[in-house]
């Protein structure tokens, strides 16, 4: 059997890659529904049987966009946001995942308009933004687990939905008005939060500290 070079071993791990882009690219030109897979395969050079082995379907190939746009964010926490209230972390947090969206904006706008028609779509989709979420809090330094963690998750799904709309119809160059909304619905959702959150109704989305030795 012959063996793999480091140059072949190179291409093979591009090749996913390779699909997300085409397939956005596709999106922007013609609209995802009407993208078949067939059309991304072609455009990302590769068989439908290489395509079928990397993504079974095309949602698969979003969820695997989306979780890269999670490790960029991830990968780019600021350690001097740690003191600072749980609304300006979320709100960093989230502004710097708009900004990795707009690299690719005309692909991801097609992709969330036409999510609707979808039934698989729609649900796969909420799955797809209920894991995302639950890493945006955890780079927020906000815990996922548990109840509260439930509690948040839900709601930040709820307004991440709806900054995505503000988000498609901001056509400004430093995208304000999705700054301006965010950081007017963050201080919102955070009164919610603390109204829900009853264990420890003044913090909120803060964690619990814990307490003081001695």
């Amino acid at each position: 059997m012959p063996r793999k070079t480091a140059a072949g071993a190179g291409k093979r791990k591009d090749v996913p890659q390779t699909i997300i882009e085409s397939a956005l690219t596709l999106a922007a030109s013609r609209g995802w529904a009407r993208a078949s897979l067939s059309d991304i395969a072609e455009a990302a050079g590769v068989s439908l049987a290489e395509l079928r082995a990397e993504f079974p379907s095309k949602h698969a190939i979003v969820a695997a966009y989306s979780a890269s746009v999670d490790r960029e964010v991830l990968a780019a926490r600021d350690p001097e946001m740690a003191g600072r209230p749980a609304t300006e972390r979320l709100f960093d947090v989230l502004m710097k995942r708009f900004d990795l969206l707009n690299a690719n904006r005309d692909g991801v706008v097609a992709i969330v308009r036409c999510a609707p028609s979808n039934p698989e779509g729609v649900l796969c989709g909420s799955l797809t933004m209920r894991r995302s979420m639950r890493w945006m809090l955890e780079a927020a330094d906000l815990s996922s687990a548990g109840l509260r963690g439930e509690l948040r998750v839900n709601a930040l799904c709820t307004l991440y939905l709806t900054m995505l709309r503000v988000w498609i119809h901001d056509d400004s160059e430093d995208m304000a008005r999705t700054m301006a909304v965010l950081d007017r619905r963050l201080k919102r959702l955070d009164k919610v939060t603390r109204n829900l959150c009853r264990l420890a109704p003044r913090r909120g989305w803060r964690d619990a500290q814990p307490a003081e030795a001695g």
